[in-house]
């Protein structure tokens, strides 16, 4: 491919302006060979409703921006625009850039719905770091997909900080995520791509028997398989889980 840090795959990656979440993140989640270009989804849309539609509808757009880098796979680092936007909408942008692009594009929504389908998770745990309309809107869009939401834990959002989700602490989406009941669900996700999810994970892989990945984390784990080519199987999901291949980043991140 002649892309010396990228020599398995290159991941093109498209995150809303103010995420301060999403690079690091992936930059700890992305194995040695497989390297990410990020480019800012921006909107001057007067409300976040109306900022969330813009990132997704300006998706084909915002990839121009990767010019002809050999990018393998392209990550949309957003989960609140396919809320607001709906199963169809964000189903038929993915099918028409994938025709176009001819390459795999993963949204954090649909890489959370392949986590589930790879675990056989049908009820389902969300940690929600929204606030009450947005929670509803992802209610709504988790049971369009065909999931039965069994439990619903919100966590602690960062007032008066400059941004509520992104500025949130780890501690406060572990503690939100420790708050879920176990045993009445198949599958936990933790939602936003801004909130800190990978200590919590680390520290409560699985809530009882159910695993628990995020929209970060699966978005992650999803096109690391798209670009090797490797199937997105139960297996390689709860070694992700587990933290196997990534713990180590994340300990030398916190300087831990």
């Amino acid at each position: 491919m002649g892309v010396e840090y990228a020599r398995r795959g290159l991941v093109g990656v498209l995150t809303p302006q103010a995420n301060t979440t999403v690079e690091p993140e992936f930059g700890i989640l992305l194995p040695p060979g497989i390297g990410m270009v990020a480019a800012r989804l921006t909107s001057d849309g007067p409300t976040i409703v109306a900022r969330l539609l813009d990132y997704l509808r300006d998706l084909p757009a915002a990839a121009r921006q990767f010019a002809n880098a050999p990018v393998g796979a392209l990550a949309f680092a957003c989960t609140g625009a396919s809320y607001f936007a709906g199963v169809a909408e964000e189903d038929a942008l993915v099918a028409g850039m994938e025709d176009r692009l001819g390459i795999p594009v993963v949204t954090a929504a649909t890489a959370v719905r392949d986590a589930f389908h790879a675990l056989g998770a049908t009820r389902i745990g969300l940690v929600s770091p929204y606030p009450d309309d947005l929670t509803e809107a992802a209610l709504r869009y988790w049971r369009e997909r065909g999931f039965e939401v069994a439990a619903l834990s919100r966590g602690a959002m960062a007032d008066g900080s400059f941004h509520p989700i992104y500025a949130m602490s780890a501690a406060a989406a572990a503690a939100a995520l420790a708050a879920l009941p176990e045993g009445r669900c198949e599958a936990v996700a933790m939602l936003g791509t801004g909130m800190p999810t990978l200590g919590p994970i680390l520290g409560q892989p699985f809530v009882g028997q159910a695993p628990v990945t995020s929209c970060m984390h699966a978005l992650a784990w999803r096109v690391i398989r798209a670009v090797t080519r490797q199937p997105a199987d139960r297996d390689s999901l709860l070694a992700f889980v587990r933290g196997e291949g990534w713990r180590g980043r994340h300990a030398e991140r916190m300087g831990g």
